[in-house]
């Protein structure tokens, strides 16, 4: 008897699970969802939006892993008690997510003169 109400309680929630594809899949054509996103046509569709837009977000990604590497340096540091080892590993590791936060921002600044340069070059904008 457990058996079949536990398989009766599986089946009863596999209509829920399946109802909110049916309802979102109406009325989305592909030219709605590529306005709704900004690539239908235009200036997000182009190759240097598209090219700007995936390195801003890899930038983007390095500079969350940056602020993550600060936080946990910090923390050993705080943590170290006295400790003349965790202190210096805290310091180095500190010291390696500054270098590697200029290296971030140079490659920001090459890609962003790249990208004006294409676009001055092709002469299409980017958003």
């Amino acid at each position: 008897m457990k058996k079949l109400q536990n398989i009766g309680a599986k089946l009863s929630v596999l209509p829920l699970l399946l109802m909110p594809a049916s309802v979102l899949a109406q009325g989305n054509t592909l030219s709605d969802i590529g306005a709704q996103t900004g690539l239908d046509s235009g200036q997000g569709g182009s190759l240097t939006g598209i090219i700007s837009g995936l390195i801003s977000v890899f930038l983007g990604i390095l500079g969350i892993i940056f602020f993550l590497l600060t936080l946990y340096a910090g923390f050993l540091y705080m943590t170290a008690a006295g400790e003349d080892d965790k202190v210096d590993k805290a310091k180095k590791l500190l010291t390696q997510a500054v270098i590697g936060l200029v290296i971030i921002l140079a490659a920001y600044a090459i890609s962003t003169f790249v990208t004006s340069s294409l676009t001055t070059a092709t002469g299409v904008t980017v958003q």
